[in-house]
């Protein structure tokens, strides 16, 4: 009657490199298009967090944001270029991790390419706005905490675990190196 073997084990880790993480990590963003940036810096010995919007994500990972020259962000890193970012794309899934390190440049074509009309919020003078920068965010490692079959899926899941007793997961988890 139980179609559940008690005895099998579930595949809930999956280690992913190269292509396959960028890709991983391309996927996660999209759900969730923003996360905490979060700086190291020796002001104070502390690390510092702040919402940030992502511009894009390209091909080879790398995430990039916009950013005020001017801002204690672009201080800190100017100070120490590890950075870590946090996404959360939603209550129960799609959370990600990386560790990478931080280029700031006034790359006006780049600035150009990322130019979004919601950013006028945060740049009065609009695309022209001198004190625009452009941080290229370099990941090197991650982890990801995901489930494997789609949100509503992983929703049926735990509901059948909670009736049953039964222990229905359908995460999945592994490191990223890009």
């Amino acid at each position: 009657m139980d179609s559940i073997n008690e005895n099998q084990e579930e595949h809930n880790r999956e280690n992913l490199i190269g292509s396959a993480a960028v890709e991983k990590i391309r996927e996660l963003i999209d759900k969730s298009g923003s996360c905490f940036f979060v700086t190291s810096t020796s002001f104070n010995n502390s690390h510092k967090s702040r919402p940030m919007s992502v511009q894009k994500t390209d091909d080879a990972g790398n995430i990039w944001f916009l950013s005020a020259k001017d801002s204690m962000k672009n201080m800190e890193i100017a100070a120490d270029t590890d950075v870590t970012l946090y996404f959360q794309g939603s209550s129960y899934s799609d959370f990600l991790e990386l560790n990478g390190h931080a280029v700031i440049s006034e790359d006006r074509a780049k600035i150009e390419e990322l130019w979004d009309p919601m950013v006028k919020a945060w740049f009065t003078e609009g695309i022209n706005d001198p004190r625009i920068s452009v941080i290229q965010f370099i990941p090197d490692s991650g982890y990801y905490w995901d489930n494997k079959h789609g949100n509503a899926v992983a929703g049926i899941k735990v509901l059948i675990s909670a009736i049953s007793g039964k222990t229905m997961d359908d995460s999945i988890e592994g490191t990223l190196n890009v």
